[in-house]
């Protein structure tokens, strides 16, 4: 077990894990190539790598995928400054966020790719042209997510800018995002918006007059990837499943329907926290803010250094419970802003410091980040990425 001297609470990383999930969607690529025969595989970092902590995740992955994506500026910049300081080669790098006229043109210094998605990009012709630089570029497409990107039939228009020869942008791709692949197991709504990507992608090309396939197309995220085969396209961006999470019960459903193996993704985080103080309570003693637990018996319980502040949602009080010595370990009173208070009168027998899991594995009992979201009423992604960007997350390679 990891010893941690300074920090009561971490998060620990099985960096094995990652490799294997990357190894299982390299595998589902690999068994349904496109017809150009590319399979190349993205991942996503966004919102400090889903919660595990992007320098971490980065030095993990980085040697094993194709392309990263990032939402924002900042964290494209951070993986070249990691390259450089780590001496790693230069790996792809898109940012799909939203980007400033400013930020073009920081991107296109370090060699970073760009979303054109809105009419910022037009805004930025000028500043990049002033630099001198080119950079290369992916054109979203608003398939029916009605967020980011230009509707098919408005290609032509908005962008006619990119058909000047002395236009910065190189188009490199065009991307797109699904809106509904993960919460149902009918997926006529996905195959709705292939067509309009396809309708997109041809708009697009014969604004720029090229191939149809000179463009990378990529559409797919987790879900998709694992359940859509047509829309694998050219790369995949992967994000939750990367840190062995399905999207959905449906996702793992609809996977039964498309292959005879359903593939394996196994979870990469744990949260641990030592506890501050092992007390022991008389019957009859309240717990917490509000008094709203009051022990119906005498109880050894330990106070934990972690609350709301850290992830660890509110609405747990009461409802969750964490691992201690591989036995669960019920929440009682309200989880506050730095503290909660756990039972563990069936334990320990003294009031020596116990060590709890929050999330993750002890022994044959595991809190999983669906069981989690359940508790908190909501989804495994807010989990994960609300997950303190000032814990510290530790690298385990077994």
């Amino acid at each position: 077990m990891l010893n941690a001297s300074d920090e009561s609470s971490w998060i620990e990383l099985n960096a094995q894990a990652l490799r294997e999930n990357i190894a299982t969607f390299r595998g589902v690529l690999t068994d349904s190539l496109p017809e150009s025969g590319i399979a190349r595989l993205g991942v996503v970092l966004k919102a400090n790598a889903y919660g595990h902590g992007l320098a971490q995740v980065l030095s993990v992955v980085h040697p094993l995928v194709d392309i990263i994506h990032v939402i924002s500026v900042n964290d494209a910049l951070f993986i070249r400054e990691q390259e450089r300081k780590e001496g790693w080669p230069q790996r792809r790098v898109l940012v799909i966020g939203a980007i400033s006229e400013r930020e073009f043109v920081r991107l296109a210094q370090a060699e970073v790719e760009v979303t054109i998605s809105d009419s910022t990009a037009q805004k930025a012709l000028q500043p990049l042209k002033a630099s001198g630089l080119k950079v290369n570029a992916h054109v979203h497409v608003d398939t029916g997510l009605s967020r980011e990107g230009f509707f098919p039939l408005e290609l032509g228009q908005e962008l006619a800018y990119l058909k000047d020869n002395d236009c910065p942008y190189n188009v490199r791709g065009v991307l797109s995002h699904f809106a509904n692949t993960e919460d149902v197991t009918d997926q006529h709504y996905a195959a709705h918006q292939l067509r309009e990507f396809d309708a997109g992608v041809a708009e697009l090309c014969k604004l720029l007059a090229v191939p149809e396939k000179s463009l990378e197309r990529h559409i797919a995220a987790s879900a998709a990837t694992l359940v859509l085969p047509p829309s694998r396209a050219d790369f995949v961006r992967v994000g939750i499943g990367l840190y062995g999470f399905w999207p959905s019960s449906e996702t793992r459903i609809s996977a039964r329907l498309v292959s005879a193996k359903v593939q394996e993704l196994k979870p990469v985080l744990a949260w641990r926290c030592r506890s501050q103080i092992v007390k022991n309570l008389s019957a009859g003693s309240y717990v917490g803010y509000g008094c709203t637990y009051r022990c119906e018996r005498d109880m050894r319980i330990a106070v934990f250094p972690v609350g709301y502040f850290d992830g660890y949602p509110r609405l747990l009080s009461g409802r969750a419970h964490v691992l201690v010595n591989g036995h669960r370990a019920p929440v009682i009173g309200r989880v506050m802003m730095n503290h909660i208070v756990v039972d563990v009168s069936a334990m320990t027998g003294d009031e020596s410091e116990v060590l709890a899991t929050l999330l993750g594995r002890d022994g044959n009992e595991i809190i999983s980040s669906e069981m989690f979201a359940g508790w908190c009423q909501t989804i495994h992604y807010e989990v994960v990425a609300r997950l303190g960007s000032h814990l510290r997350r530790v690298v385990l390679e077994t």
